[in-house]
């Protein structure tokens, strides 16, 4: 059954007109209840019914870009899965995806890849890069092109974009510092492995690690501070240079993986015998490698964001703001989860169907 604005009002707590003028742009509301209004909208699955019928009737083609730094991180899957399953979910109305996978975190390859996205014709796109000059000023072209933009996974503040779909870098980051101080490491010594200065998300999980252990009066020592560009092979040669380089006294008993990079972390404490030792190793997501090293003991939880979710979600606000010119929210928040190898194995259940639909929960920005 379709969605309808009275749904929403009641979902909202508000009346039927605070709704419309929400999702229609006609008068004043007061900026958080029209986020809320807007959020509700996209996961409730609304569309405006003249417009939907006259998307169907024309079959207009929605061809909407996804740039991801997939390309050997496989935490990226997951939201590439979110966007096919709402691509799949949206194919009645035109929608196809045109996705571009890179490597890392270079600029200029981003920027490149921006540019030639922006040139395919693209009536939207979302987006997980760097926030650096050169990928601001590929963004700006695309908004002098006329083609919105949703920053996916990572922020894009101050490009004008429409909205933001991913986590609370900060909170995660303070829930790994939570985490930490619950394992009552004695004499902490801290190595901290990040994946690129550039992302807003990796540096806001480290300040978010150090804030809790200050506050909470833990006395930490760090050994160093690694960026592996999350590149495994990069995370293995820095790691194990940098352990081979310190006294046995100083080595690190906690190795912080701020991004992607786990697996050549693990394997680098592993090969330099660092088992006899039992350093932990704090990392973020739930991808395979992460769950074989929790399975080994060597990873007492992950933190992980609903990629799936973020992935979906990106594609579905895009599309309402290009079908119903429904302004997405400024923030669309996931959910942080910590997984430990007791619910390792556990998966949201959603209703039947809602894992195409992209259907889960979140919390509010």
């Amino acid at each position: 059954m379709a969605v309808t604005i009275k749904d929403i009002a009641q979902a909202a707590g508000v009346s039927r007109g605070t709704v419309d003028r929400v999702l229609n742009g006609r008068g004043k509301v007061r900026p958080q209840v029209a986020e809320k209004v807007r959020r509700l909208a996209s996961e409730m699955n609304y569309l405006p019914n003249r417009a939907g019928r006259e998307l169907a009737a024309i079959k207009r083609s929605l061809r909407i870009g996804f740039l991801l730094p997939g390309v050997d991180n496989g935490f990226f899957e997951d939201i590439l899965r979110g966007a096919q399953a709402a691509e799949r979910n949206l194919s009645d109305f035109g929608v196809s995806l045109l996705i571009r996978q890179v490597k890392g975190y270079d600029p200029e390859t981003h920027a490149e890849a921006l540019r030639e996205l922006g040139a395919e014709g693209l009536s939207g796109l979302c987006v997980t890069t760097v926030d650096v000059p050169e990928t601001r000023r590929a963004v700006e072209e695309l908004r002098e092109k006329g083609i919105p933009l949703i920053a996916t996974n990572t922020d894009l503040p101050e490009t004008g974009r429409l909205s933001y779909v991913g986590c609370d870098y900060l909170q995660t980051g303070r829930t790994a510092g939570g985490l930490f101080s619950l394992l009552g490491i004695q004499e902490p010594r801290v190595l901290i492995v990040t994946g690129s200065k550039e992302i807003e998300g990796h540096n806001l999980r480290i300040q978010g690690f150090r804030e809790v252990l200050r506050e909470k009066g833990v006395s930490f020592h760090e050994t160093g501070f690694l960026v592996c560009q999350d590149d495994d092979r990069l995370a293995y040669r820095l790691t194990k240079e940098h352990l081979l380089s310190l006294p046995a006294e100083e080595t690190p008993n906690c190795i912080f993986v701020a991004g992607a990079g786990v697996g050549g972390v693990c394997r680098a404490a592993e090969e330099w015998g660092l088992s006899t030792r039992n350093p932990l190793v704090l990392p973020f997501d739930d991808i395979p490698i992460t769950r074989e090293y929790m399975r080994k003991g060597r990873i007492p939880a992950t933190i992980c964001q609903e990629p799936f979710e973020q992935g979906y979600r990106s594609v579905k606000l895009l599309f309402d703001y290009l079908v119903g010119g429904l302004r997405p929210p400024e923030h669309y928040i996931t959910r942080t989860v910590i997984k430990l190898l007791e619910n390792l194995e556990e998966h949201h259940h959603f209703p039947e169907g809602a894992e195409e639909r992209g259907e889960g929960t979140h919390a509010d920005p």
